[in-house]
Order: C-alpha cells, then sequence, then structure tokens
C-alpha cells in the first residue's frame, strides 16, 4: 500500500509531537507500506516569518533579528532533544538550521535595503518555516531507524506557475517529474519527507501554493504517485457535522463526498483546504482524515461515493463578511453591468463568497470578507465613478454566513423550507440567501451575533447528532 501521509504545524509544534508523528510513520513503513511524509512548519512559525518579513520593509532590523534569533533557538532545541544523544544527528541537524537562519537573515536583509517585499520575496520568506520543519521530522524517523530523506516541494518534483503566493502545480511535469524522484526511494523502503505549501515554478524560483496549502501539497503527490491513500493527520476525529466549539452534540460523519468537503472548506471548515480534493478526484484516491492521538479512531472517508446518505451532513460558518450591493435604475437591461463588477474585483483579488441579482437586475449583492471590505469598495467606486449605471454602494458589515452542506438536498423537497423555518422560530433576520445549482449547499448571510444559535438550530433541526 502507498500512502501519503501529512503532519500540520500543531503535530509539528514541539519535539514530542514530532517523536509522535514518527511513530506513526514508522507503524506503517513496519507493515511493508510504502509512505511519504508532508509537513507543515512549526506551529506560528509561518506568522512570526510574515511579521519579519513586515519588519524588513519598515527598516526595523532589530524586530528582524530578534524573530529570526527567536526562530532559530526553537528549531535548535527542538532537533537537540530529537536526536536524543547522536551526536553526529545533532551536528548535522545544527548544521542545516544554521544554515537556513542565515539565508533567511540574508534575504529579509535584502527586503529591508530595497523597503520593498514582493510576492516572490514573501514566498521565499515564509519558505524556510517547512524548509526548517522537515529536517525535524526526518531526524525523528532516523532515531527509529528509519531510512529517510529529506526534501524541498521543489526538490520532491512539485512544479508550480508562477503565480506567487497561490501558486497552482503543473500537474503533468509534476507527475513526470515526482515519478522519476520518489518511485525509487519508495522502492528501497526510504521515507521522503517533504515540505508542504511549497513547490518551484519552472525557473527555479520558490513559490507557495497559499495558507493552509500543506494539505494540498499532499494530495500533488498522491495524484502523482497513483497513491492508494492520502492520510491527513490532525488534533481532531475527522470532519465534524458542526464546529463542536459551538454544538456540543457535534459528530464526526464517517464518509463525506469530495464535493462535499471542498464545499465544507470553501465556507468556513478547517477541515481541508479547499483546493486538496483537485489533484486526487479524477483518479479517486481517498482521504482520510485522522485524529494523530487517536489512530485507531477511523476517522472520516472522503471518497467520490460515501455510504452516509444523509439528506445534511453539515453545517458550517464564516464570519467577520460584509455585503455589498450595487444599485441604480441603470442598471436594468445592462448585462455588462455584471461584468463589471466582477471584473473589477477580480483585478484587486477580492474573493467573493455569495451572490444574489434581483429578478429586475437593479442590484447586485456581494459577500465579502470583512478584510478585503475597503479595497472591494475602492475598486467599485473606481470602476462606476462616472456614475452612468450604478448609483449607489451600499454596505452592511458585522454579517455572517451559514451553509448547510449535503449531497442528499439533490431532489429532496422542502429542505430549504426546513432550513429557514428553523432559523425563522429563533427570531433570526435572513439578509442574503444563495442555492447553487448542484443543490449541495444552501448558504445564507444573517448578522454576525446570530450566526452560533442559526448553526445549533439547524444542527437539531435535521438530528445530526444521532447515527
Amino acid at each position: 500500500m502507498r500512502l501519503v501521509m501529512k503532519f500540520g504545524g500543531v503535530l509539528m509544534g514541539k519535539s514530542e509531537n514530532i517523536k509522535h508523528c514518527a511513530k506513526l510513520v514508522a507503524d506503517e513503513v513496519e507493515k511493508e507500506n510504502q509512505v511519504v511524509a508532508v509537513v507543515s512548519a512549526m506551529s506560528g512559525v509561518t506568522d512570526s516569518l510574515l511579521e519579519a518579513a513586515e519588519k524588513a520593509v519598515q527598516g526595523d532590523e532589530v524586530g528582524v533579528s530578534e524573530i529570526v534569533a527567536q526562530l532559530e533557538l526553537r528549531h535548535y532545541t527542538t532537533a537537540k532533544e530529537l536526536s536524543e544523544g547522536d551526536a553526529d544527528l545533532r551536528s548535522q541537524l545544527t548544521s542545516k538550521i544554521q544554515g537556513l537562519a542565515q539565508q533567511l537573515r540574508q534575504v529579509l536583509s535584502a527586503v529591508s535595503s530595497l523597503k520593498e517585499l514582493t510576492p516572490r520575496s514573501k514566498d521565499l520568506i515564509v519558505s524556510f518555516g517547512e524548509r526548517m520543519a522537515a529536517p525535524l521530522l526526518w531526524a525523528a524517523l532516523r532515531v527509529r531507524g528509519i531510512p529517510s530523506v529529506h526534501l524541498t516541494g521543489g526538490e520532491a518534483g512539485i512544479i508550480t506557475n508562477s503565480v506567487f503566493g497561490s501558486a497552482r502545480p503543473l500537474m503533468e511535469e509534476t507527475t513526470k517529474r515526482v515519478q522519476e524522484r520518489l518511485l525509487p526511494l519508495l522502492e528501497k523502503g526510504v521515507v521522503p519527507v517533504v515540505t508542504g505549501f511549497i513547490g518551484e515554478d519552472p525557473n527555479g524560483v520558490i513559490t507557495t501554493l497559499g495558507r493552509g496549502g500543506s494539505d494540498h501539497s499532499a494530495t500533488i503527490l498522491a495524484a502523482a504517485l497513483d497513491a492508494d491513500e492520502v492520510w491527513i493527520w490532525k488534533e481532531v476525529d475527522g470532519v465534524m457535522t458542526a464546529d463542536p466549539k459551538i454544538v456540543s452534540e457535534a459528530k464526526t460523519i464517517p464518509e463525506i463526498s469530495y464535493a462535499e468537503v471542498m464545499e465544507l472548506a470553501y465556507f468556513g471548515a478547517k477541515v481541508l483546504h479547499p483546493l486538496t480534493v483537485t489533484p486526487v478526484q479524477s483518479k479517486g484516491i481517498p482521504i482520510r482524515i485522522k485524529n494523530a492521538f487517536k489512530p485507531e479512531h477511523p476517522g472520516t472517508l472522503v471518497t467520490a461515493s460515501p455510504k452516509n446518505h444523509k439528506v445534511v451532513k453539515a453545517i458550517t460558518a464564516i464570519r467577520k463578511t460584509a455585503i455589498i450591493t450595487t444599485g441604480g435604475a441603470g442598471m436594468v437591461g445592462v448585462p455588462s453591468v455584471v461584468e463589471r463588477v466582477f471584473s473589477a474585483l477580480s483585478r484587486k483579488d477580492v474573493d467573493v463568497l455569495m451572490i444574489s441579482q434581483s429578478s429586475s437586475m437593479a442590484n447586485i449583492s456581494m459577500v465579502v470578507q470583512k478584510r478585503n471590505l475597503e479595497t472591494a469598495l475602492q475598486a467599485l467606486k473606481e470602476e462606476f465613478k462616472e456614475n452612468d449605471v450604478v448609483r449607489e454602494i451600499t454596505v452592511q458589515d458585522n454579517v455572517g454566513v451559514v451553509a448547510v452542506v449535503g449531497e442528499g438536498m439533490k431532489g429532496t423537497p422542502g429542505v430549504a423550507a426546513k432550513v429557514f423555518s428553523a432559523v425563522a422560530e429563533k427570531g433570526i433576520n435572513i439578509l442574503m440567501i444563495a442555492q447553487g445549482s448542484s443543490e449541495l449547499n444552501i448558504s445564507f448571510a444573517i448578522e454576525e451575533k446570530d450566526v452560533d444559535e442559526a448553526v445549533r438550530t439547524i444542527h437539531k433541526a435535521f438530528q445530526l447528532d444521532s447515527s
């Protein structure tokens, strides 16, 4: 059996957890399974690197120096704990960490001198988190006697386009390179430990797949290697019917479809990166989301044809959003307005979560993340500054979006009525509604203060706490 196993930041966050990850890998190797391990940066490291980058732009040399020193010490201390008295291993790890820290200082110094942080430079800076983490799991495996090598995503063969900050894999070239570089290792019983989140473009320049992209890295490698399964190790039992912090009765979903898990990820469930399933979906490679601290728990299986046929599988929510409405009688009968609205937002990389248009075409409402609100408003005001078509742009903030997800909703009458009746009984006012043509998701916007109550109410209405 060929497995790709991905370990997140918390599981890589300290030596005790890293040793546990090594055990999980070793357990499968001892069963004569071929394993590729994909790792995230240690918890909190990516944020620290981004902070260092911002301080570098500001010319705060002291702040930059302190952050890099703290990161170096943290990795060095962890390396010492993982070496367990092996002087040679400790020396190799120390040398690697020191070398990477020195490279990081040089990059940050260049940013400071130029007073400019380009997307390309930012990708290079944040890549150091994963590049420092991979040798740590490699060391833990070596202590266990497991043959291993540590590689960057690019060294493993992940080739992407050059869209820094949100690169996409070039799967044909990636598949060729990954097979050339990793298959010989796997056939020899060697475990490649690969940095998640990062790849390189055709020119060899480091790129990143976006925050949370380590999950995506795992499925890219799995698709390239025709793996049997991808195991995403987390600190929870799998995909839940709702956030257990909101709904105490939330349960693990045994099986869920690719489409359903993508919807949940897109609408705020911290399950997987939204693009994670894309590489494996066409090949039908299952993803298992498992609890690293309860490996005996079956977790959640993500597959093309799940056996769980409940009408509604889960409820999730996004907070800190806002509704922008563009209106004006001049919009009626002018189809190009829609194109202009979304082109303007696209040029500023503003992601639109929901869309609603009145039947008269006199207004268009959109939900955006609150952090993108000012950028979105500026883009729209610039586009329609002549007031020729759009006469009014209004905003309602402090909004949350609730999404009800389940493929069983397709062709099942009364689902929407049940959702909105449950919400209405709690006196919650709905601001905006959207349902995709796939019928596997009903989304609606409400005041942010009502989000928790809405999620609990719908969860109870569909009896998701029962088996």
